[in-house]
């Protein structure tokens, strides 16, 4: 059966193909006569395909090849047998036969009773196609040697997916569980466990490089792993590895540490599975997104070509969604539903389950070409937990609730920071839309998200108590050592550079302020947000191994031209909307008119240089009505003003300011006026005295769009001495972009793809207001974790989008709920200091909540959202269970026959037998379940 033919791609996309010349008018026999006696696919053996004969052309000599078709496939050899069977001297055959080992041809142990040294030419894959791909510079010369590999490990099992029983019959991998998930696991037997085979090989293990993550990265496809020593040789094949310059041998420990580290990774543990009972040559780590073992069942969707014993499932009592678990799931397996019984239904949904090939009949139409990206969805279609959803970041806000409640607020603070670095900053400025749509909200009144937020976040405030996240690198040895530049220390910027460090890289942060946060630090007046809460925050990204470079404009005081010089490899343009806008009204150059950002950064730099800033005298009249023109006004009330009027088009209902910090500006003694937009200024002597405005009929059009309509002879005038224009941001790019291929579009915004954040500068990327415009910190913070991780795999030669996480969350349907029981509790409310803000205008006034106010709080939350696992995908690795820390998801041994190991040469009547019983089953109208 070909696929897609020639390049052959098995309905993938057909990477590599540009490796794979078309073949010979004259293929070379010796070549022809290897490329048959070493396939080792069930059917069209005689079939030439081009990856296979350029390959075994560029790996051998015709020399070469006439010996290897006279040695049988994983037969052993010792040298005098070798000579034997090949009629080649020993003195000229045994260096033959070290050359092609050490390219990758064959390979060697002294499994016999004289320890006597002898040679196999093994199978494809597991074997030659892949020991080719584990050196790379041998990948560099011969990148024919990928394609091999990518296609030997897949269409030789095109046909024979669906007849494969568990257990896998003696071809491919077996996933072997996580170590702590079945440790307690009375039926488990000895092979399940990894320590098992540390100590039947014991002292006999190597690190070697992963084929896998190198053959997709030479290919274009690799996903930013580090691809050195993740997968560990054990016993022959250690020595193997390491005399052949593919690994180094390593302790016990060490094998442990890179365990470890893949579990911390996501990755798969991995045993080889083709030399039967009780015997395997290697323990891999598998990244989903690159292995080609891994690839079998999920291409195919034939779970038994991959499966352990064991199957996930969550207890929904103790899962609160945080979705850890799905998140880590190579398979697909786990996705957000919803614990909550439907009104329609009195039950909870009904969630699908994956067809299997067991009872059915199996061909491309049943296959998943695009399961790395599948496999990412983290939702069901009918919705989970409404919060994380409605968050940009898609914080588990249902998980930090219920951990603040078990009063485990560092691990609380852990949890948040999986997805916001500066939850200090958010538990004070956010605009809260996970407490919009909070299904408490359906009931009374949502759950004060924000404020127990604030509450766990007070621990970074204290460097004794601060959470600082250990490193999680894709990495076994050392830092990352790619430079990346990020420009601008606002909250994309911050974000950005928090998940980079947390990745293993050294981000350097320029900031052309003299203190980092933008416009957190130079637009947010001190009472609503402390400017040592901002530096507490940075504080942390500066101690995971950021270095922030202040004072520093790119494109005057540096160019992106002199640090690539300097060597960074990628760039993370987030300097935001810094500059304002006027009206284009008459008069609006006289002095006294001004704009509101620069208002703002002017009153942050003097209480940042001195303590204090200058007060404002006279009548000041602030245009605008978004939660911008809020803090101008409040700002000049509380510097002394005389008076405050704010004026915007809208009517107070559909003003973007929150109904909260209308409130809030009122009792500083602001004064609102809506429906009306300026007209003209003022001015005697040039400086303003007074502004005119003019009645606005309507602010937007049929469609929606912002088109304001006025009644010119309808005006007002009012007298003041200062006019703060609050009516939009812009961008001020300078000199930054000076011969980039950046392109700009509406207002002025950088031109960006809207997944990747890469511009059309490759090593460019944008994020934050300088590609949405103006936005909220909480929308920036998403941009720059999204941001994070397209850089780490632009500089390690990646792809952008495969296997990413999909972050497409659906929330349930909040009127389709049965709320059952609930605490009652009335939502708590902050205390509010009126005597400190009168005393400190611009001091935090707002205090956070009590210990007791936050486990009052969190009580109320109805934690609608579960995690469901789909045991039809599970494949039984038991990640999930390593990042859960409610003890709702476990494994359980259900299907003992998936560790029944065959040996490669019996697999035939393995496959016979159950394709024998399978046929039944699908006669008589069997359904996989």
């Amino acid at each position: 059966m070909i696929i897609n033919g020639p390049g052959i791609s098995y309905t993938e996309p057909d990477i590599g193909s540009e490796f794979v010349p078309e073949l010979p008018e004259n293929p070379r026999p010796s070549i022809v006569a290897l490329c048959k006696h070493c396939t080792n696919r069930l059917l069209g053996k005689d079939e030439l395909l081009p990856y296979e004969y350029w390959s075994f052309a560029e790996a051998a000599t015709d020399e070469q090849a006439d010996m290897l078709v006279k040695l049988k496939m994983r037969q052993p050899y010792t040298l005098e047998a070798a000579v034997k069977a090949t009629g080649i001297p020993a003195e000229k055959l045994e260096p033959m036969l070290d050359e092609v080992s050490y390219v990758g041809l064959l390979e060697y142990n002294w499994e016999n009773p004289q320890h006597e040294k002898q040679w196999v030419l093994p199978m494809l894959v597991p074997g030659s196609a892949e020991f080719l791909n584990m050196r790379w510079s041998q990948l560099e010369e011969h990148p024919v040697f990928a394609k091999f590999f990518e296609q030997a490990s897949k269409g030789p099992l095109s046909r024979a997916t669906p007849l494969v029983p568990p257990g896998g019959a003696g071809i491919g991998m077996h996933v072997i569980p996580v170590e702590r998930a079945i440790e307690h696991e009375n039926q488990s037997i000895s092979i399940e466990h990894i320590k098992h085979w540390l100590d039947k090989y014991d002292g006999k293990y190597a690190a070697s490089a992963c084929s896998c993550r190198m053959s997709r990265q030479r290919m274009g496809e690799g996903c930013g792993d580090d691809f050195n020593d993740w997968c560990i040789a054990v016993g022959d094949m250690a020595d193997y590895v390491v005399e052949t310059n593919r690994g180094h041998y390593i302790t016990r420990e060490e094998a442990l540490d890179i365990f470890q580290r893949a579990e911390d990774n996501g990755f798969v543990h991995q045993i080889t599975n083709i030399d039967g009972e009780n015997k395997i040559f290697a323990i891999c780590n598998c990244n989903v997104n690159v292995c080609y073992a891994l690839r079998t069942s999920q291409l195919f969707n034939t779970p038994n070509l991959s499966r352990s014993a064991y199957v996930a499932h969550t207890d929904p009592a103790n899962c609160v969604a945080c979705g850890r678990c799905v998140e880590v799931c190579p398979a697909g397996a786990v996705k957000l539903g919803q614990k909550l019984c439907q009104k329609s239904t009195g039950e909870v949904p009904e969630y699908p389950r994956q067809e299997l090939p067991d009872a059915v009949k199996w061909g491309p139409e049943k296959w998943s070409p695009n399961y790395r990206n599948k496999n990412r969805i983290e939702t069901y279609d009918t919705g989970t937990a409404p919060c994380k959803t409605a968050c940009p970041a898609h914080v588990a806000v249902q998980g930090y609730l219920k951990l603040a409640a078990q009063g485990r607020f560092t691990e609380a603070l852990a949890l948040i920071k999986r997805e916001n670095p500066l939850p200090a900053v958010c538990g004070r400025i956010c605009n809260r839309r996970c407490e919009d749509a909070c299904t408490r909200g359906r009931v009374d009144e949502a759950i004060a998200i924000d404020e127990v937020k604030k509450f766990i976040a007070q621990l970074d405030l204290d460097a004794e108590t601060r959470y600082i996240p250990p490193q999680v690198r894709p990495k076994v040895e050392g830092d990352f050592e790619e430079k990346i530049a990020i420009i601008g220390a606002g909250p994309a910027g911050l974000t950005c550079a928090f998940y980079l460090a947390e990745k293993g890289y050294k981000p350097v942060v320029f900031e052309k302020g003299e203190r980092p946060g933008g416009m957190l630090t130079y637009g947010i007046p001190a009472y609503k947000l402390p400017k040592d809460v901002v530096q507490a925050e940075v504080d942390v990204i500066e101690a995971m191994g950021a270095e922030f470079r202040y004072g520093v404009e790119v494109g005057r005081d540096v160019t992106l031209a002199e640090l690539r010089e300097q060597g960074f490899k990628a760039f993370y343009v987030a300097i935001g909307c810094q500059g304002g806008r006027l009206a284009g009204v008459p008069g609006e150059d006289a002095e006294g008119v001004t704009v509101a950002v620069d208002f703002l950064r002017e009153v942050a730099t003097e209480q940042l240089a001195r303590g204090a800033a200058s007060a404002v005298s006279g009548k000041v009249v602030v245009v605008g009505g978004g939660n911008v023109a809020i803090d101008v006004a409040r700002t000049a009330a509380r510097l002394g003003a005389e008076s405050v009027e704010m004026l915007c088009l809208e009517s107070r209902d559909i003003m973007p300011a929150s109904s909260e910090e209308v409130a809030e500006a009122e009792a500083d003694g602001v004064r609102l006026s809506c429906g009306w937009g300026p007209k003209e200024v003022l001015a005697q002597d040039g400086h303003v005295t007074g502004i005119v405005f003019k009645r606005c009929t309507r602010v937007f059009d049929e469609d929606g769009r912002f088109a304001p309509e006025y009644d010119e002879d309808d005006t007002i005038e009012l007298s003041c001495d200062q006019v703060v224009m609050s009516i939009g941001q812009s961008i001020v790019w300078g000199d930054l972009l000076e011969g980039s291929a950046v392109e700009l579009g509406r207002g002025a915004g950088a031109v960006a793809d809207p997944k990747t954040y890469q511009t059309a500068e490759p090593d460019i990327f944008v994020g934050g207001d300088v590609y949405t415009g103006p936005k909220f910190a909480i929308d920036a913070i998403a941009a720059g974790h999204e941001a994070a991780v397209s850089i780490h795999r632009f500089v390690r030669g990646g792809t952008l989008t495969i296997g990413r996480n999909q972050r497409s969350y659906v929330a349930l349907d909040r009127d389709d709920v049965d709320f059952g029981s609930y605490d009652t509790t009335a939502r708590q409310e902050p205390a509010i200091d009126h005597d400190r803000e009168k005393a400190e205008p611009f001091g935090e006034y707002v205090r956070t909540f009590t210990a007791d106010q936050v486990m009052a709080e969190t009580a109320r939350c109805l934690g609608c959202g579960a995690s469901v696992v789909d045991p039809n995908k599970c494949i039984g690795c038991g990640l999930c269970t390593t990042k859960c820390d409610f003890d709702a998801i476990h494994l359980f041994r259900e299907k003992p026959e998936c560790s029944t190991m065959v040996k490669y040469e019996k697999k035939v009547p393995s496959l016979l037998k159950y394709a024998a019983k399978r046929q039944v089953k699908i006669m008589f109208g069997g359904k996989g379940k």
